[in-house]
């Protein structure tokens, strides 16, 4: 392995799924600018809109998360097609 070529300021970081709260510990190099007290400790913090939590294929549940409203968006402008 070369030297020098690997970050050096790994750290504890919460990442949190915005979609349903979920938090996880993990270590990280990522910079960022807000942090969360976790068990009477402070974390950097990272949002996520989706995680392995939340998401379709590791829940085997079919559930649309639209943070943004493109699927409002796209019924909106293409949604009437079928019917003419």
């Amino acid at each position: 392995m070369k030297k020098g070529i690997h970050p050096e300021n790994y750290r504890p970081v919460v990442f949190k799924d915005m979609s349903n709260d979920d938090m996880f510990i993990t270590r990280s190099t990522i910079n960022t600018k807000e942090t969360i007290e976790v068990d009477g400790v402070t974390y950097p913090l990272v949002k996520v809109e989706i995680s392995n939590t939340s998401h379709p294929f590791y829940t085997g549940k079919s559930k649309l998360v639209d943070t943004a409203g493109r699927v409002d968006k796209f019924m909106n402008r293409y949604g009437d097609r079928k019917k003419k």
